[in-house]
């Protein structure tokens, strides 16, 4: 992988755009402050809860303004990606929105709960390997098939510019603001966020946060370049995935650091949501807050925001609400 040269692929006005464009498919997400953890902690913490987004997780965002940002000639061909399941049904539901088809690859391992999220939207999913480059394939396969338009998980700018308009939620709704922590896994969130942040407000940081059994953006920062995972079985499914050739050189840029977590931080993260904040968080919704925990003090004192990005628990076997 290489990464391209130049401006951002975004900017300020797209994400603004974008946050015009998709005001009336998704939901200003509420910010969510625990006192609880925030004592524990020993800073201000608010949660950005993406959990409670369309299809429980931010990818709505930019799959809306993708879809809804092509031109009708385009739209008719329908729109075609790959996903490990919340793009996949972010496009799925997008795609119904504007009355288009949609075709989407999903890899084998990818969690029941977001399989069954995109079959409810009307889209059967095609299976693959769970690695980039055969997600890659088969997405390619599939559009040089069907002649759909790639709408891809988070390297299409329109995609970026729409996860972007969380970090203008977020100066919005949090006064004081210092810091905010970020999952990252091909990018698009953070990518959209430091470009809308540090555009606006350069003085308030913007930390990522990502599994350290996917840790390829922590060792593309250190190589100066994007490089591939080296597995691909961290419980933070969502983070599966490589970092991209066009969000990387935006976090190269602007990302003030990054933390790597371990499973077990990640576990414990899910449930003191759940316990102490009440709300339901995905692994990889939970990965920032796996972050601030791990991290606490570098942040005492400081009104800091973490992005639960998603919601899609797969809860198994568990009996709640049967006999």
């Amino acid at each position: 992988m290489s990464s391209p040269t130049g401006p951002p692929v975004i900017t300020l006005d797209d994400i603004r755009s974008a946050q015009h464009r998709i005001a009336d498919y998704v939901v200003r997400t509420p910010v969510i402050n625990c006192e609880v953890i925030s004592k524990r902690l020993g800073c201000g913490v608010s949660f950005k809860a993406e959990n409670l987004q369309h299809v429980g997780a931010f990818k709505a965002r930019g799959a809306v303004n993708a879809v809804m940002s092509l031109s009708e000639e385009d739209a008719r061909r329908g729109v075609v990606t790959h996903s490990s399941g919340n793009h996949a049904a972010a496009i799925a539901r997008a795609a119904g929105l504007r009355g288009i088809p949609a075709f989407i690859v999903m890899p084998e391992n990818a969690s029941p709960k977001k399989i069954a999220a995109v079959e409810s939207y009307g889209v059967s999913p095609v299976f693959c390997g769970p690695s980039t480059q055969q997600r890659e394939q088969a997405a390619a396969e599939l559009q040089q098939r069907t002649g759909a338009i790639l709408v891809h998980p988070f390297e299409t700018p329109a995609v970026m510019a729409g996860q972007g308009t969380v970090g203008l939620e977020l100066l919005e709704q949090v006064s004081g603001l210092e810091a905010i922590l970020v999952p990252v896994g091909g990018g698009g969130l953070l990518a959209g966020v430091l470009v809308a942040v540090k555009t606006i407000r350069p003085e308030v940081k913007v930390y990522a946060v990502e599994p350290a059994l996917a840790d390829d953006t922590a060792r593309s920062l250190k190589a100066g370049s994007p490089q591939p995972p080296t597995r691909y079985d961290t419980v933070a499914d969502g983070l599966r995935t490589q970092i991209g050739d066009h969000t990387f050189p935006i976090i190269e840029s602007l990302v003030d650091d990054l933390f790597l977590v371990s499973e077990a931080s990640i576990l414990s993260a899910m449930r003191t949501i759940a316990e102490d904040a009440h709300l339901v968080a995905e692994p990889s919704g939970a990965v920032a807050f796996a972050g601030l925990i791990d991290n606490a003090d570098r942040f005492a004192g400081r009104s800091t925001a973490v992005i639960i990005s998603g919601g899609n628990l797969n809860f198994g076997d568990c009996q709640l609400g049967r006999n």
